[in-house]
C-alpha cells in the first residue's frame, strides 16, 4: 500500500481530515498517515524537513517561499470561500454603521482579509481593524469585544456562533470576498513529479471524501463521530453534529479554485508574508489531477453513486 503523510494546525479541519483518510483506505490502497503540528513555525517547516508531503490549510506562507525559488504545487481547494459570519450588536442596521468605529480581528487564520473585505465594502479609510488575539478572549472570543462596545464588530467562524447570539449579538449578512479557504492543499513540486500516480491517488481520496460528506453525511459523521469526538475534544452529538454540519456546507465537490479566490489569498499572503511580493500566483496552482479526473466522468460517478447508495 502506498504512504502519504498528511500535516493539518488546527482541529476543526478534522471531519474533512479524516474523511479523506477513511476514503484513501477504502477506496485507493493509499494509507493516509495525518499528523497534527500545532506550532506555526514547526508546521510551516514541515514540508521543507520531510515531516509530512502535503499540507491542508494555511498555504500563505508557501508564495513566499516561492517567490526565492523553492517549488511549490498547490493543487486542490475544496472549501467555498472564508465561510465566517460578521458578529454585530442588535442596534446595527448595516455596515454604513461602521464608519468611524472599530472592528475585532482575530490574530490567527487569515486577519488581513479583513483589508480586502472593507475595501470591497467602500470602508478601507473608514474603519479601523485591531488585533484580538484568541489568548485575550479565549478562542474565537473576539465577539465579547462586540458585546462590551468596544467594538462594532468582528467576523466568526460559524462553529462558534451559538455562545454570541445565546449573549445578544446577531449576525449581519454581507457579501464574502472569494478566496482560497481552509482545506486548500499543497506539497512540493518535487514530490509531485516523484510520485505523481500516488498524488493522484490522494486527489482520488479527496474527491471520495467530498462527495462522501456533502452526500451522504450522516453516514460520515456516523462512521467518523469516534474520531472526531477525539480530536475537537467534544462529548455533544448534538454539538458534534452542528460542527460537522457547519464545516461540509463550506466545501464543493469540485475542488476548483477560482481566478479570484487565487488574487485574493495572494494579496492577504504578501500583506503577511512581504517577501511573496512580485510572484504570479497562478504559478504555483496545478489542479490538473481534479481536472483529468473531472473530466473522465469521475466525479459524476461519485455523485451518483452516493445519492444512490
Amino acid at each position: 500500500m502506498q504512504t502519504i503523510t498528511l500535516a493539518y494546525r488546527d482541529n476543526d479541519r478534522t471531519p474533512v481530515i479524516f474523511a479523506i483518510r477513511e476514503m484513501a483506505e477504502r477506496y485507493c490502497h493509499l494509507d493516509v498517515r495525518v499528523v497534527q503540528i500545532k506550532k506555526t513555525e514547526a508546521f510551516e517547516a514541515a514540508l521543507f524537513n520531510g515531516s509530512c508531503d502535503v499540507i491542508i490549510e494555511h498555504l500563505e506562507y508557501l508564495y513566499e517561499a516561492a517567490a526565492r525559488g523553492t517549488k511549490i504545487t498547490m493543487f486542490c481547494a475544496p472549501s467555498r470561500g472564508g465561510g465566517l459570519h460578521l458578529v454585530v450588536p442588535q442596534h446595527v442596521r448595516g455596515v454604513e454603521d461602521f464608519k468611524g468605529k472599530a472592528m475585532a480581528v482575530r490574530s490567527s487564520g487569515q486577519p488581513h482579509a479583513v483589508t480586502l473585505w472593507l475595501r470591497m465594502m467602500g470602508l478601507e479609510k473608514d474603519v479601523i481593524t485591531l488585533i484580538v488575539s484568541d489568548d485575550e478572549v479565549g478562542r474565537w472570543g473576539q465577539w465579547r469585544k462586540v458585546l462590551s462596545g468596544e467594538y462594532i464588530a468582528t467576523f466568526m467562524s460559524p462553529l462558534y456562533l451559538p455562545q454570541a447570539l445565546a449573549a445578544g449579538l446577531k449576525v449581519l449578512p454581507v457579501p464574502e470576498i472569494p478566496i482560497v479557504g481552509h482545506f486548500a492543499q499543497a506539497c512540493l513540486s518535487e514530490f509531485a513529479n516523484k510520485q505523481p500516480g500516488t498524488l493522484r491517488e490522494y486527489v482520488k481520496a479527496v474527491l471520495h471524501a467530498l462527495a462522501w460528506l456533502t452526500m451522504r453525511p450522516g453516514e460520515a459523521l456516523g462512521d467518523l463521530s469516534g474520531e472526531l469526538k477525539t480530536r475537537m475534544n467534544l462529548h455533544d452529538d448534538a454539538e458534534l453534529k452542528r460542527r460537522f454540519d457547519s464545516v461540509v456546507n463550506g466545501i464543493n465537490t469540485r475542488p476548483y479554485p477560482t481566478p479570484r479566490a487565487i488574487a485574493n489569498t495572494y494579496e492577504i499572503a504578501t500583506l503577511e508574508y512581504p517577501g511573496a511580493k512580485g510572484l504570479n500566483p497562478l504559478s504555483l496552482w496545478d489542479y490538473h489531477w481534479v481536472r483529468q479526473l473531472d473530466d473522465e466522468g469521475f466525479i459524476d460517478r461519485l455523485i451518483e453513486r452516493m445519492r444512490l447508495k
